[in-house]
Formats: structure tokens, sequence, C-alpha cells
């Protein structure tokens, strides 16, 4: 009989304790109702537009890609704009970036027609090459009164 006794209170309990996984469960539940809005969002910007842009030179040091109507690259090192393929790009501001030290900025002017892809493809080659800043390069918009005057 003791040896009975002492078994009944001995023996584990085999069930599982289901309140801890709930809890963690309508937590992670909520955090993703959250979050998953956001993430099908996807990034959205608005390209700033300036009426009077700043006035200023292009200077003889200044790297500048340029992306016309065609999609084509075309890099300006000073010398005056060259095209470049798209498999040449990469390698080429890689050399121009791994000299400079302090200056690490790259003008970019892209045609207004192209898709934002290739924009951001740019971005991305150049990031990877070295780019620290890219500066959009823009043309000032006329208003009506230079029109004006100007004819």
């Amino acid at each position: 009989m003791a040896l009975s006794a002492t078994s009944a209170r001995a023996a584990v309990k085999a069930d599982i304790n289901v309140t801890p996984l709930i809890d963690v469960m309508l937590v992670l539940l909520i955090i993703f109702m959250i979050v998953t809005p956001l993430i099908a969002k996807g990034f959205q910007a608005t390209i700033p537009r300036s009426d009077n842009p700043e006035n200023r030179p292009e200077g003889p040091d200044e790297i500048r890609l340029g992306i016309d109507q065609n999609q084509k690259f075309w890099l300006d090192v000073g010398s005056g704009p060259k095209l470049i393929s798209d498999e040449e790009l990469p390698g080429r501001l890689e050399a121009l970036y791994a000299t400079r030290t302090t200056d690490k900025i790259l003008f970019l002017k892209a045609d207004q027609e192209i898709p934002f892809a290739r924009v951001q493809e740019a971005i991305e080659i150049a990031r990877k090459a070295g780019v620290r800043v890219v500066g959009a390069i823009t043309e000032q918009k006329q208003s009506l009164t230079k029109k004006k005057a100007g004819s």
C-alpha cells in the first residue's frame, strides 16, 4: 500500500499549459496586423520641384551622370558627356570614387519621361561604387512673365 501512495504523488501531469502560447500568438497577430499594411504599401516618394532652384554653375571636378530619353547612361567628368554602357558604369564609377577622399558626390540628371526604376538602378549602382551623396540636377521652370519678357 505504501508503494502505491508514493507513486500517486509522484505522477507527472501530462497536460500542456496553453495560456502562454495563446498570449504570444495574440501579440504576434496584433503586430502582423499593424505591420502588414505598411509593408504592402511600399515606398512612396514625391520628387521635390522648385520654381526657382539655386542657379549654380557646374564645377570642373564634379561627376555628372545623365540618363537620356532612350534610357542610356552618359558620364561627364568635366570633359563633356560620354556614352557609357550599363556593364562599364559600375567599374568606371568605382575607379572615379576610389581616389576621392572627401567629395563623394554624384550629380544625376535624368529625362522626365523615363521610368523611375531606371533612375533607381543608377542610384543603386552609384551607392555600390562608393557615392555618398546623390544630387539631382533640374532645369529652372520659366514663369509666364519671363517668357513674355524674353519674347
